[in-house]
């Protein structure tokens, strides 16, 4: 991407899950699943125009329900975003790519989210790995915000 910053963060959590890969991996391919685990806590989320194939998108939309939150990306209390699956490696990988629906250039360009899926004797290690960060999102709340995800998707699939 040619005019986006060079000097845009990673930013990444783990967490090893008792489910097994495959278990995981099918936690993201419908949009009632994905809805129900992906808001960090104080948060909603709907997903419309879902198609979990590689090359294809879908719109989510995050809302704050706490009346202390943030501001949203996209308006008062909301985030929207366009994502495309990028890659679906069954039961080891997800890449997508996350654009912000912002007219704030902090949080402008494209975010790229990797779910890593590892085998290891107790379930699996999952580890996101967020690439490009718009420095419009906070470090630490984006850290919060993935530990939160994760123990969601922990509860979800164990």
């Amino acid at each position: 991407m040619a005019n986006a910053p060079s000097n845009r963060r990673t930013d990444s959590a783990s967490r090893v899950i008792m489910a097994s890969p495959q278990t995981i991996y099918q936690a993201f391919l419908t949009p009632e699943a994905l809805a129900s685990w992906l808001p960090p806590k104080g948060m909603s989320c709907h997903i419309d125009m879902f198609d979990p194939r590689e090359g294809e998108t879908y719109r989510v939309t995050l809302t704050y329900e706490m009346d202390h939150s943030p501001s949203g990306k996209t308006s008062e209390n909301t985030d929207v975003a366009l994502v495309k699956f990028l890659e679906l490696d069954p039961g080891k990988r997800i890449v997508q790519s996350v654009k912000f629906d912002s007219k704030d250039p902090a949080f402008s360009g494209e975010m790229i989210q990797k779910w890593l899926l590892e085998d290891v004797s107790e379930g699996t290690k999952v580890t996101i790995v967020c690439e490009n960060v718009p420095e419009g999102i906070r470090k630490e709340d984006h850290d919060t915000g993935l530990r939160s995800t994760l123990e969601n998707l922990a509860i979800f699939t164990e």
